[in-house]
């Protein structure tokens, strides 16, 4: 039984990724172990999605190699986005990898990993068919099971990689989605997050992804049900209704914006203006009450003027996020935008536009978080928490909308409880367990 040891890079579709390839390796012999150490096969899934991720993966393969001081024969490879966007220059860059696959290739990983060869083993093959029925992934200790719905996207957002590295839109088989789901809850899993690339557009023949909601939120035992990242485009009437007539449906939802320039918007190729955004915001929060929205923001993309970055600080403003996840654009080799667009707002501008709005996002999720002060809410428990508030051990869970809670009385996890909010920063509720 070779040990391997799997770190994960970029977005929950990676972590779930993750969790699937440990169980192939199960399957065929291989032990899971926790740390690179004592490992004679270690697996870096990667993500494709920035630059900043590829050079931080390289270096961290470059300093796992040197394990080899006391394991001669470790195995070292990288999977996933970066390891099919880069398929042409991975070998020279990181000689010391011996390993690289895409990520419609897992089931082909024990193979590969039996074979031995003088030059890095690749395999990069995209497949329209692959959607790893059948295998139930090995999930990490927590309470919320990723299951991935779909695989690929058909959007190609002149800036996005991933329909370039992850293939076409393909949507696992509802049956299959509903055994794992049934399988997750008796195992005592509460919540359940359904994952795809743009996870609204799913269609499974006559079940479109409103119809998976109404039957996944069906199953005994499931106590919250989230998704993401779903499309702005991509919402229906039925979709809405779903949204609020199921009660396990959590009132929390990531909804990339991204621009709220419509010039920027259709540089971007995102299929909605800045009105038709507010407009599907303004039906949400009035059909979903207590709906905290999350979202994503680029500054600086290709032509972007400071008019369009003020039309983008205005929407943010107006909106009112709960909070962000902001960046400042950088071309990724291969997407239109690098081969069609010129990368032509200066570094500094794109820094200072950054800051801008983050300073905006930090104010408005201070804010909204301090109405919560003096309510209660309910807590599903993840366990300690990793910062400790000096010498008093803490406890942490997230509410129904995601947002982070920490205490300080002693709970197992998974349970659900009632807390008390005291105080809140950007970020996270502080407070202790109400009174029963």
């Amino acid at each position: 039984m070779r040990s391997v040891y799997i770190e994960t890079y970029g977005c929950q579709m990676n972590v779930a990724d993750s969790e699937l390839v440990a169980s192939i390796l199960r399957q065929a012999g291989y032990r899971i172990i926790p740390t690179p150490e004592e490992a004679e096969v270690i697996l870096l899934n990667t993500c494709a999605v920035r630059e900043h991720a590829e050079e931080r993966v390289i270096g961290r393969a470059s300093q796992l190699s040197g394990l080899r001081a006391h394991t001669p024969k470790l195995t070292l490879g990288i999977l996933g986005c970066m390891a099919q966007h880069l398929a042409e220059t991975l070998p020279q860059r990181a000689p010391f990898v011996d390993l690289v696959m895409g990520p419609d290739s897992y089931r082909r990983l024990p193979q590969l990993l039996a074979e031995t060869a003088e030059e890095t083993l690749l395999d990069l093959r995209l497949d329209r068919e692959e959607d790893y029925q059948g295998i139930d992934p090995i999930r990490r200790q927590g309470v919320n099971a990723w299951v991935t719905i779909m695989r690929g996207c058909d959007r190609f957002c002149t800036f996005c990689i991933v329909p370039f590295v992850r293939g076409r839109e393909r949507s696992v088989p509802a049956g299959e989605i509903l055994r794992q789901v049934r399988v997750l809850t008796a195992e005592g899993y509460r919540e359940v997050t359904l994952l795809g690339q743009t996870v609204n557009s799913y269609r499974d023949g006559q079940v479109d992804f409103a119809g998976l909601l109404r039957a996944v939120g069906q199953v005994d035992g499931l106590k919250r049900l989230r998704f993401t990242s779903p499309h702005p485009a991509d919402f229906t009437p039925q979709l809405i209704d779903a949204l609020a007539e199921i009660p396990q449906v959590c009132p929390g939802l990531h909804l990339p914006l991204q621009s709220g320039s419509d010039a920027q918007l259709e540089r971007m190729r995102r299929g909605y203006t800045a009105a038709q955004y507010r407009a599907l915001v303004a039906e949400l929060r009035q059909r979903l009450p207590g709906l905290a929205l999350t979202t994503d923001i680029i500054a600086g993309f290709c032509g972007e003027s400071e008019e369009d970055f003020q039309q983008t600080l205005d929407l943010v403003g107006e909106i009112r996020f709960d909070s962000a996840f902001m960046f400042k654009y950088s071309p990724r080799e291969g997407t239109f935008a690098h081969k069609k667009l010129e990368d032509d707002v200066p570094e500094a501008t794109k820094t200072q536009r950054l800051e801008r709005v983050i300073a905006l996002q930090e104010g408005i999720s201070w804010e909204i978080n301090q109405q919560l002060v003096g309510q209660t809410v309910e807590v599903l428990v993840e366990g300690p928490s990793k910062r400790q508030n000096g010498q008093t051990r803490t406890f942490y869970g997230r509410s129904p909308q995601g947002k982070t809670v920490v205490f300080s009385q002693e709970v197992v996890a998974n349970a659900l409880v009632q807390v008390h909010i005291e105080r809140a920063s950007s970020h996270t509720l502080f407070g202790e367990l109400a009174e029963p």
